[in-house]
């Protein structure tokens, strides 16, 4: 049995408390444009241009995970049945994700100036990764099996942690092209994009933690936050020095054979200690997952894209 939090905050305010942070994050954010005061691309040196894409990337990236791991004192305290659901609700986050990065690969590559080559890093950067991070899990069930022990969550947390980075990567890179362009709006836009829909990884990496025993120390929390929204950082450097659609499609094949791998982990998790994966309550959180991420990044941050919720 693993122990339970006893904070003296009430469950709804730990449900509700990331929300209003976020609240006042995508408000502050919509209603100032705060990077119409970035110095010209034109006129900034390279350490100018590095520093700016980092605050930047720190704020689409890190910052909306960091918020979603708010979640973790609440999903801890969840009954095992829903806490099931929750890692379920995870796994179609990150369903809808590699749907969206292939489909991603298509355009990028069928777009590209050297068509079969990006292609072929797409078939490269889905199957080795998935082959690398598949030898990875074997090694590390058998040294677990070895030692003796079922502390699973915290390194399969790290693994989605990862995946997620990867996908942010790509991110980063949108950020990185329009601010070399000039495009000021655009970043903005793009930042309150990937805020938006960029909170739900952090209940997405913490959820496997939370069917430990234990709660891991802090320091964990903060390295898989900085490994899931801090590549945002790294491909907006990656995006402003070199704007390739062929190295576009190998970080988003990576990203889907990396999902591709954690979704095996993700179930082999719940399937660990509950009856079955296809339980109703999991087939129903799962589909919840992907819902909320087509809300989030085809209807919402569709929509502050094409300027509808931000003013003119």
């Amino acid at each position: 049995m693993r122990e339970r939090s006893n904070g003296a905050l009430p469950q709804w305010l730990l449900a509700v408390g990331p929300v209003l942070v976020l609240g006042s994050i995508l408000g502050l954010l919509s209603l100032t444009t705060p990077f119409e005061a970035l110095v010209a691309v034109d006129d900034a040196s390279t350490l100018e241009i590095v520093w700016l894409l980092t605050v930047i990337g720190a704020l689409a990236g890190v910052v909306p995970v960091a918020i979603g791991m708010l979640w973790f004192p609440f999903i801890r305290d969840l009954d095992p049945r829903y806490l099931h659901g929750f890692l379920a609700l995870a796994g179609g986050v990150l369903a809808f994700i590699a749907i969206q990065l292939t489909v991603d690969i298509v355009e990028t590559g069928l777009a590209a100036d050297r068509t079969g080559l990006a292609m072929g890093l797409a078939v490269v950067g889905i199957v080795g990764t998935f082959v690398a991070m598949h030898a990875v899990s074997a090694w590390r069930q058998r040294t677990m099996a070895a030692a003796d022990t079922d502390a699973n969550g915290l390194a399969i947390a790290y693994l989605v942690a990862l995946a997620l980075g990867l996908h942010s990567i790509g991110e980063g890179l949108g950020i990185g092209v329009s601010f070399v362009r000039g495009d000021t709006t655009q970043v903005t836009l793009l930042v309150l994009a990937f805020v938006t829909h960029n909170v739900m990884e952090g209940p997405t990496v913490v959820a496997a933690v939370a069917r430990d025993r234990t709660a891991p120390p802090l320091r964990h929390f903060a390295a898989m936050g900085l490994l899931a929204g801090g590549p945002v950082i790294l491909g907006g450097w990656l995006g402003s020095f070199a704007n390739s659609a062929p190295l576009a499609v190998l970080f988003f094949a990576v990203a889907v054979g990396a999902i591709a791998q954690v979704l095996i982990e993700v179930a082999g998790l719940i399937r660990f200690d509950a009856e079955g994966v296809l339980t109703r309550t999991n087939v129903a959180t799962f589909a919840v997952g992907f819902a909320l991420m087509f809300f989030l990044e085809d209807v919402l941050a569709g929509a502050l894209l094409n300027g509808v919720l931000v003013p003119s």
